[in-house]
C-alpha cells in the first residue's frame, strides 16, 4: 500500500530550521554545564573513599558512630569532645517517640524481663542482677512518661575526624575513641560506610547510617553539646579569643572571690601586652589602675589616658613617707591603724637595716637573723615612742596630725638606751646618707588619678625591694583610706619574692584586698625563684584568675605541679606563640588568645617590633581599617 506524499517530509527549509533548533539546543546544554553553583564553590577537589576512612582533598577523614552508652550518663559528658584540640564535626539527630508507643512497647518488655526471673528461679539459677536493673529502670521510665514527666526519643550521635595523614588519623582516632571509653560510651569507625556516615555528619540533615539509641528527656539533655568553657558575661572587659569555640572571653575578674590575678610568662611571650590591655580596657569601665613599673614599660600608656607619673629615685623631688598612716572610716580598722602600720614598718626596717641577710637563702625559707630579739624590742619601743613624740597614739583621733618620718626614728634610736645607738647607725644611710631624701621626708604625691604610675627602674638594685615594699605600703593605706574598685599591678613581682618580709607584705595585702574592692595583678617571668618561695606559693593560691602564656621549659614543670594540668596543656604550655596562654578563671580554663584593635595597640606597644609581635595584636587592615572591621582569619588555628 503506497503511503500518502507529503511535501514538509523533505522540506529542506523545515529539515535546515529542525538542526538550527538541535544545535541551540546542544549550545544551551553546554552553557548550563559551564554555570559555576553554590555547591561547586563549597566542594573538594576529590573525594575518595576507602573501607575505613576516606580522603577529601588534600585531608584524610574518618567517621565515628556512637552504639554504647552506660546505665547512667552525666550532665556534660560530650564537653570533653566539644573542646578538643582536633579538628572535627559533630552531628546529633533527635527523633521524637510517641509516649502510649513507648509505654506499651515498656509493658510487653516489663512483661517478658519477669518472666525470665521467674523462669530462673524455678530452675534453680542464681538470680542475675541485669535483668533486675532492667526492671527498676523500665518500671521508673514508665512511670514519668505515664504523667509526662519525661518523654522518651530516639537519639544517633556521629562525629567525623581530619588528619593530614594516616598516621596521625590513627593517632586522632585512638585518642578520641579513649576519651569516650573513659566514661563508658564506646564508638566505632562506619566501615564499609564511609560515605554514608560522612552524609550524615555534613549540614545537610541527612541520617543515612540510622544508628539510634533509646533515650529519655533527662538522659537527652546531659548531650547538649554548648557545654565549652564560656567565659563571655553580659558584665566585664575583653581578654581575648577562646580557642576551643572561638568565643569571645568577656569577663569581670571582680565577680569571682577575690580580684587577685597572677600572670606568668617567659620573656617576650606576650605576658605586659596583655596586662597593659586589661589595664585599659578596666579603666574604660571605671576602674582604677595602680602599677608597680620596675622598667619603665608603662609610661606611654600613662600618658596616653592622662595619668600621674611618678618617677621614683635619689635624684627626683618625689617623696613617699612610709610613717604615713590611713585615714580610715571604718571604727574598727581605725582602732587598729597605728597597730598594723607598725608591723608594716617592723617588716621594712628589717629589711633596710638587714640588706642581704634578710635574703632568702636558695627556695627555703630559712633565714639568717637581720636583727636580734634585744634589737626587735627597742625598735618596736622606739617607733611608738617616734609616734608618741608627734600626738599620734591609738586613739583614731590622732591619726590627722602630721606624721613622724625616718629622721625622728633615727634621732629617738640615737638618743635611748640599748641597742638603740647601733639601729641608729644601720639606719643612718636612709637619714643622711646615700639613700637621704626620697623615703626620709613627708609625702608630696597623691594617687587621686584613674591611673597611677610608679617607676622604680631608675632605683639602685639595694633599693629597689625597699622602694617597692614602701610604694606598696602606701598604695595599701590609700586603699583602706578610699574603696573604690581597683586594680594593682606588680610587675616583675619576683623582686620581692627575694625578701621575705617583702613577701609576707604582698602576701597579706592579696589576702586582704578583696574588703577593700582591690584586685591585685602579680607578673613575673621568673617563675622557679617566684614558685619556690613559700609566700609565691601562697599568693597564687589565693589568686582566682591565672594567665599563664608561654614558658621555659624549665618553668613547665613546676607550673605543671602547681596547677595540676594535663599532658596536652604541659605540652602547649612551652609551644604557645605570643600572645596565647592557658586562663584560668575560677574552676573554669581555656586557651585564650589575646587581641586588640589598632588604636589598644598603638597606646600600648612601646616598640616598632612589639607592634606586630606582642599577643599577635596586630590587625589585618586589607580594606578593614576604613570600615573600622577586624580580620581574625590569620589569627586562629584551622578548625576554630
Amino acid at each position: 500500500m503506497a503511503l500518502p506524499f507529503s511535501k514538509s517530509m523533505v522540506d529542506p527549509v523545515a529539515i535546515a530550521q529542525q538542526q538550527k533548533d538541535q544545535e541551540a539546543m546542544q549550545v544551551e546544554a553546554a552553557f548550563r554545564k559551564g554555570i559555576t553553583a553554590l555547591r561547586d564553590f563549597i566542594a573538594p577537589s576529590s573525594v575518595n573513599f576507602s573501607n575505613s576512612y576516606f580522603q577529601i582533598g588534600t585531608r584524610y577523614a574518618r567517621t565515628f558512630y556512637v552504639y554504647g552508652y552506660p546505665r547512667q550518663v552525666y550532665t556534660g559528658w560530650l564537653s570533653s569532645m566539644v573542646n578538643l584540640d582536633e579538628i572535627m564535626d559533630l552531628s546529633m539527630y533527635i527523633y521524637p517517640v510517641e509516649s502510649q508507643v513507648v509505654l506499651e512497647n515498656l509493658r510487653k518488655k516489663v512483661t517478658q524481663l519477669e518472666a525470665g526471673l521467674q523462669i530462673d528461679a524455678e530452675k534453680g539459677k542464681v538470680r542475675d542482677p541485669g535483668k533486675e536493673a532492667a526492671i527498676t529502670d523500665a518500671e521508673e521510665i514508665r512511670d514519668k512518661l505515664q504523667v509526662g514527666e519525661e518523654r522518651f526519643f530516639r537519639f544517633a550521635l556521629y562525629f567525623t575526624i581530619y588528619a593530614y595523614s594516616l598516621d596521625e588519623l590513627e593517632f586522632v582516632s585512638h585518642k578520641v575513641e579513649s576519651l569516650l571509653g573513659q566514661q563508658l560510651v564506646y564508638s566505632k569507625p562506619a566501615t564499609s560506610q564511609q560515605e554514608e556516615a560522612f552524609n550524615s555528619t555534613v549540614p545537610q540533615l541527612s541520617d543515612q547510617l540510622q544508628i539510634r539509641r533509646n533515650m529519655s528527656t533527662g538522659a537527652l539533655s546531659t548531650s547538649f553539646p554548648f557545654t565549652s568553657a564560656d567565659l563571655s558575661q553580659e558584665n566585664g572587659i575583653l581578654y581575648g579569643i577562646n580557642m576551643h569555640n572561638s568565643g569571645l572571653v568577656i569577663f569581670d575578674r571582680f565577680t569571682l572571690e577575690n580580684g587577685n590575678s597572677v600572670v606568668f610568662a617567659k620573656s617576650g611571650a606576650g605576658k605586659s601586652f596583655s596586662v597593659k590591655l586589661e589595664a585599659l580596657r578596666s579603666m574604660m569601665l571605671g576602674t582604677e589602675i595602680i602599677i608597680v613599673d620596675p622598667e619603665n614599660e608603662y609610661q606611654k600608656l600613662c600618658d596616653a589616658v592622662g595619668g600621674a607619673y611618678v618617677r621614683l629615685s635619689l635624684n627626683s623631688s618625689v617623696r613617699v613617707n612610709p610613717f604615713d598612716l590611713p585615714q580610715v572610716i571604718d571604727t574598727e580598722e581605725a582602732d587598729n591603724a597605728l597597730r598594723s602600720n607598725l608591723i608594716t614598718l617592723h617588716g621594712l626596717l628589717r629589711q633596710m637595716m638587714g640588706g642581704a641577710q634578710a635574703q632568702l637563702i636558695g627556695n627555703s625559707s630559712t633565714l639568717m637573723p637581720a636583727l636580734t630579739p634585744s634589737e626587735e624590742a627597742d625598735l618596736d619601743a622606739a617607733l611608738i615612742d617616734t609616734y608618741a613624740k608627734a600626738g599620734i597614739t591609738n586613739d583614731p583621733l590622732t591619726h590627722t596630725g602630721r606624721p613622724p618620718t625616718i629622721n625622728e626614728l633615727y634621732d629617738t634610736l640615737l638618743h635611748m638606751g640599748g641597742d638603740g645607738p647601733q639601729l641608729a647607725q644601720r639606719l643612718r644611710k636612709y637619714t643622711t646618707g646615700t639613700f637621704a631624701g626620697i623615703f626620709s621626708q613627708q609625702s608630696n604625691i597623691d594617687i587621686n588619678n584613674p591611673m597611677v604610675v610608679f617607676n622604680i627602674r631608675d632605683l639602685e638594685d639595694e633599693l629597689r625591694p625597699v622602694a617597692m615594699y614602701i610604694v606598696l605600703n602606701y598604695i595599701w593605706n590609700k586603699t583602706k583610706t578610699d574603696k573604690k574598685k581597683r586594680i594593682l599591678i606588680v610587675d616583675e613581682a619576683w623582686q620581692l619574692m627575694k625578701y621575705e618580709d617583702s613577701a609576707n607584705f604582698l602576701f597579706s595585702i592579696a589576702k586582704r584586698a578583696r574588703k577593700y574592692g582591690l584586685g591585685i595583678t602579680t607578673v613575673t617571668q621568673d617563675v622557679e625563684d617566684f614558685m619556690g618561695s613559700r609566700m609565691g606559693r601562697a599568693i597564687v593560691a589565693n589568686a582566682s584568675m591565672q594567665f599563664l602564656m608561654k614558658q621555659s621549659p624549665s618553668a613547665v614543670d613546676v607550673l605543671a605541679e602547681v596547677f595540676k594540668l594535663t599532658i596536652e596543656e604541659k605540652k602547649r604550655l612551652s609551644q604557645f606563640p605570643v600572645g596565647q596562654g592557658l586562663f584560668f578563671a575560677g574552676p573554669n580554663h581555656v586557651h585564650i588568645q589575646v587581641i586588640a584593635s589598632p588604636t589598644e595597640t598603638g597606646l600600648i606597644s612601646t616598640t616598632p617590633v612589639s607592634i606586630q609581635s606582642d599577643a599577635q595584636a596586630t590587625i589585618d587592615l586589607k580594606g578593614g581599617a576604613a570600615a573600622g572591621g577586624i580580620d581574625l582569619s590569620n589569627r586562629l588555628t584551622p578548625g576554630v
